[in-house]
């Protein structure tokens, strides 16, 4: 009888309790916290699973800008983490999305307070931090409350800026005081900090012209291990774009916005471009324009020095009719016909037709894999694109068109597309990531 039952045991016992921990540690991945925990009452491998550093090295902890029960579970959720399982944690994303009153800033900031006091002590593993779009000059953060978040997270960063690899705190709307206060905390007691990657766009409120800041240029001195950088342009100077030549062995890519509120007027000399352009070997410059598209502006800013990799340009909906495109398209942007691999445009340009135009600075930027369009174009235009793809005039990956149009129907332009579908079927299934479609701009 004992030798029939221990046949049997095997058979009668669940599959999962045999199942190989690489995939018992799957199936948790997929769990929510509550579930997790649930799950770690199943039996004594189930519970030691839960404590798996696997399942703890990534988090991104959302608090919601509304009143309501779920913001209060998600602040319960965020402590319950970081006191359980924070010493696991390598990479952390917090976001707090359009706070709407005085009451959940000043409760997010008592949150971030204790969750960042938390990880303080017990964590020696983070490697990457992210707080976006905190929009701290909102009037929605009173002084109080702003001047503790910021003293909490300075805090914070003096103690665990010696590990941290990446640190994003874009949108976060700041004064340049404050803005340096916080990134001067990662090299707290020493002359430099370890940061590869950082983004700062948007990290100073509107209208600051921060290049003039002898402030931040001594801030930015401390970086010297920047692989990645991203920011806006009223940061840019000739004394910053010195300080990265320093250490610009390792830098590969700069991300600059401009905004049509940030100032933007400031002399930049091609030979500082020229001069990190011949360090940095690999450096490679992605623009994004917002709603500076005269040509005055953008050639005072694209210097032919720079190792421009990426341009978008876009205006939204706003159109003046004194405003030409075709002259950045003629003159500027063939500048950079040697470097340039990424085109997005965005316009409003009803007063002039500029289909030749762009599919000439498509031909001639020979490393062009990557075109997107919003635009008042003919239809054949697309088809004029495919025609040189399919004759290797061009050798685009990505292929976006939005076909502007003054009529509300489309059913014109819509058949034509399908045709020309049709016609490069097979081209445009075994080479592009294809999408065009034609919008009614009324």
């Amino acid at each position: 009888m004992d030798e029939e039952s221990e046949l049997m045991q095997p058979q009668d016992q669940s599959c999962w309790a045999t199942l190989p921990d690489v995939c018992l540690c799957r199936v948790f991945w997929w769990l929510g916290d509550r579930d997790r925990s649930r799950a770690a009452l199943v039996c004594r491998k189930w519970n030691q699973m839960m404590y798996s550093a696997d399942l703890w090295r990534y988090r991104t902890i959302t608090f919601s800008g509304r009143p309501s029960r779920v913001h209060a579970s998600e602040v319960e959720s965020a402590l319950w983490y970081v006191k359980k399982f924070g010493r696991y944690l390598e990479r952390l994303e917090v976001k707090f999305l359009n706070p709407y009153n005085a009451v959940l800033t000043k409760k997010f900031q008592v949150t971030m307070r204790g969750l960042l006091s938390c990880l303080s002590k017990s964590n020696n593993r983070l490697k990457s931090l992210s707080i976006q779009h905190l929009e701290l000059d909102r009037l929605v953060w009173r002084n109080s409350i702003r001047s503790s978040f910021i003293r909490s997270l300075s805090f914070f960063l003096k103690k665990m800026g010696k590990h941290l690899d990446y640190l994003n705190l874009k949108g976060a709307r700041l004064t340049v005081e404050q803005g340096c206060h916080i990134l001067d905390s990662l090299s707290h007691l020493r002359n430099e900090n370890v940061i590869s990657e950082l983004n700062i766009e948007d990290y100073f409120s509107h209208h600051l012209a921060v290049y003039s800041s002898p402030q931040f240029k001594k801030t930015m001195s401390t970086f010297h291990n920047l692989v990645s950088l991203n920011l806006n342009y009223n940061c840019i100077s000739d004394e910053l774009l010195e300080n990265l030549c320093e250490n610009a062995s390792t830098l590969w890519t700069i991300n600059i916005k401009c905004h049509i509120h940030d100032p933007h007027g400031q002399v930049i000399w091609g030979m500082s471009w020229a001069k990190l352009a011949r360090q940095a070997t690999n450096l490679k410059v992605n623009f994004y324009f917002e709603r500076i598209m005269k040509y005055e502006r953008l050639a005072r800013i694209l210097l032919q020095e720079i190792p421009v990799r990426s341009i978008s340009l876009r205006s939204c909906y706003f159109s003046d009719p004194d405003w030409s495109m075709r002259p950045t398209l003629t003159d500027l942007l063939p500048t950079f016909r040697h470097t340039l691999q990424k085109l997005t445009f965005e316009f409003n340009n009803n007063h002039e037709s500029l289909d030749e135009e762009l599919h000439l600075l498509i031909i001639s930027c020979r490393k062009l894999f990557y075109f997107k369009i919003w635009a008042f174009l003919d239809v054949r235009f697309v088809e004029r694109i495919l025609k040189s793809q399919k004759e290797r005039q061009c050798a685009l990956r990505t292929l976006k068109v939005r076909i502007y149009t003054n009529r509300y129907e489309t059913n014109e332009e819509d058949r034509t597309l399908r045709e020309i579908y049709r016609k490069y079927r097979k081209l445009i299934d075994s080479e592009l990531s294809y999408f065009v479609i034609a919008y009614p701009m009324m």
